[in-house]
């Protein structure tokens, strides 16, 4: 499905690299500064199809689909942030690029926080959307209805072990299409065709164990980040209640913060305000 997908962006093209004994899928545009972008949950590298055009101009343009996602590989283990990020780090030795700027949503937001945490020296600038890494408020969540605002309930599901993916097989979609109503205020920015592409990313027993791995690591991810702060210039991008959480999660760990709130978007900002994500992070960056 990439090659048919990546079709769609001209000036794009799909390739695989093995790195940490994992191939990696990325997709990759543009001759500029490199832009490495990594999706979060429950999606792919196509969650930026809508940005990516409108980034090539400038930046070489680098959409990695992490260690369980997408068309990369779903190895049994290594799921931590850290690991996730030695990966990315690899993958641009292998490319030739010593320092790049780096974006994440959602889970993707977690590994790009991580890689500027333990390679400061690879990271130019850092971008989050709407998603602050793993600390100990995790642990605060509601996961049960309060009345109050969403739950976020699939936190803890994720982390039941051999479960999901036996009750979830070829059944995804449901959690999936969910989650999307959930989270977004237009929900027609994830247009039906975008959530066939994920939920075909995400139907097998084994694409559900490995992203779940993802939110098994958390604890690991907790202890990997304690004492680490991050001194390169860094953004968060956020919907309205990711703007608030972003507010007192990140400066504890950031010295360098801009915080740029996407007013009328929920959590997939990228997608849901593709024009406004786009212009923050040219800003940003320039």
């Amino acid at each position: 499905m990439d090659n048919e997908l990546v079709k769609r962006l001209p000036g794009f093209t799909s390739h695989y690299l093995t790195v940490n004994d994992v191939q990696l899928h990325y997709i990759i545009g543009g001759q500029g500064e490199p832009l490495v972008l990594l999706p979060g949950w429950p999606q792919t590298w196509w969650s930026y199809h809508k940005i990516m055009p409108t980034l090539v101009d400038r930046y070489q343009v680098i959409a990695v689909e992490l260690r369980g996602m997408g068309s990369s590989d779903k190895p049994m283990g290594g799921y931590s942030k850290k690991v996730m990020a030695s990966d990315v780090a690899a993958l641009l030795d292998q490319l030739g690029i010593g320092r790049s700027s780096i974006a994440g949503h959602d889970i993707g937001a977690a590994v790009a926080f991580s890689f500027a945490a333990h390679f400061p020296h690879k990271t130019k600038k850092l971008i989050l959307l709407d998603t602050p890494h793993p600390d100990e408020n995790m642990y605060r969540l509601p996961m049960l209805p309060t009345g109050l605002g969403l739950h976020p309930w699939w936190v803890a599901f994720n982390q039941v072990r051999h479960l999901p993916e036996q009750l979830l097989e070829n059944r995804f979609h449901l959690v999936q299409d969910w989650l999307f109503d959930q989270l977004l205020v237009d929900k027609t920015a994830v247009s039906s065709f975008d959530r066939q592409v994920y939920a075909q990313a995400y139907a097998s027993q084994d694409a559900i164990r490995a992203s779940n791995g993802w939110y098994q690591a958390f604890a690991e991810d907790i202890d990997d980040i304690k004492g680490k702060r991050i001194e390169v210039p860094t953004m968060g991008i956020a919907g309205p209640a990711g703007f608030e959480l972003f507010s007192y999660a990140l400066p504890p760990y950031v010295d360098q913060l801009t915080l740029k709130e996407v007013k009328g978007s929920g959590h997939f900002v990228q997608e849901e305000r593709p024009l406004e994500t786009s212009e923050f992070i040219r800003d940003f960056l320039s």
